[in-house]
């Protein structure tokens, strides 16, 4: 939650410290054995552009994370502003995430972790809990404040897929990607059969869909010579209400679980699907050697 930021393509670095906390394997229902395919532009609908783009480094986005302040904001291409929260971001948990976090079951997955708030506060309450964010500042951030993350996208493979009992999406990151549709049912890949996914989403009845870019508010968008950076390209984002969701959720075969709201902010938590998504026979072998890639870390995740 918090990064407010397109995917990228890198698989990652395995950034987690040594306690990092990803599910145990456990018996799963054939129908739950689900995968994402990768490689392909069917399974993953940031495309072949967002796919090859730099890892996060330079951008406003960082640079707030660094401060541990704003401005900034997300810019559409009429000008039009939407500041984002970064002081809260960079807060503890407050009382809306403890409403959210106090709900939280089994091992949790926490997708656009931010500067970790949330990860640090769910592994003080005893929470096997795991930060994904593709920007290093916060997963650097994340890991310096006492949670576990890594430099993943929730569109790459994953430590525990099928297994986590809870997922966040907090802090806007429903809009990740532009297609509400699509994270939903990568979602739907990465829970455990009648797991949780916690959804923050926004207090208006909207369902928008646009291109943004990152914005710091500081000066005009200046024409730079040369093929744009990460930081410059626009990326596809969403905002959506809790209507809005409810009819992605229920197309897509979600059952609601609870609605509430917090000091403003706007929550839903929806249990999974019971249907057979991507089978594992649709793995493609650079998701193998992920997979086995990945083996240390998870193993290292287990020891607690």
């Amino acid at each position: 939650m918090s990064t407010m930021l397109p995917p990228s393509s890198s698989s990652g670095t395995a950034t987690a410290p040594a306690t990092a906390t990803a599910p145990a394997q456990e018996p799963r229902e054939t129908a739950d054995a689900s995968e994402v395919t990768r490689s392909t532009a069917a399974t993953d609908p940031r495309g072949a552009e967002a796919r090859t783009a730099a890892p996060w480094g330079t951008d406003p986005y960082a640079n707030a994370l660094r401060n541990g302040r704003g401005p900034l904001f997300l810019r559409r291409s009429d000008g039009w502003l939407l500041p984002l929260e970064v002081e809260r971001w960079c807060s503890d948990a407050g009382a809306a995430d403890l409403s959210a976090l106090h709900r939280c079951e089994g091992p949790v997955l926490d997708i656009g972790c931010g500067p970790g708030r949330l990860v640090a506060e769910l592994t003080a309450l005893g929470h096997r809990a795991l930060g994904i964010d593709v920007s290093e500042a916060a997963v650097a951030r994340t890991r310096r404040i006492g949670g576990s993350a890594l430099l993943r996208s929730v569109f790459d493979p994953l430590p525990g897929e099928g297994r986590w009992g809870t997922l966040l999406l907090v802090d806007g990151n429903i809009g990740i990607g532009g297609d509400p549709a699509a994270l939903l049912n990568r979602a739907a890949d990465l829970l455990s059969t009648g797991g949780l996914l916690i959804a923050e989403t926004s207090p208006l009845d909207i369902d928008e869909r646009v291109q943004v870019r990152l914005d710091d508010g500081r000066r005009a968008p200046a024409k730079k010579a040369g093929p744009p950076g990460p930081a410059d390209r626009p990326f596809p984002w969403a905002r959506i209400g809790t209507p809005a969701l409810l009819r992605y959720a229920g197309a897509c075969g979600w059952r609601p679980a609870d609605q509430w709201s917090a000091e403003g902010r706007a929550f839903v938590s929806l249990r999974r699907p019971r249907r057979p998504v991507r089978e594992r026979s649709t793995r493609t072998s650079s998701q193998s050697a992920e997979s086995a890639n990945s083996t240390p870390v998870i193993s290292s995740q287990l020891e607690r």
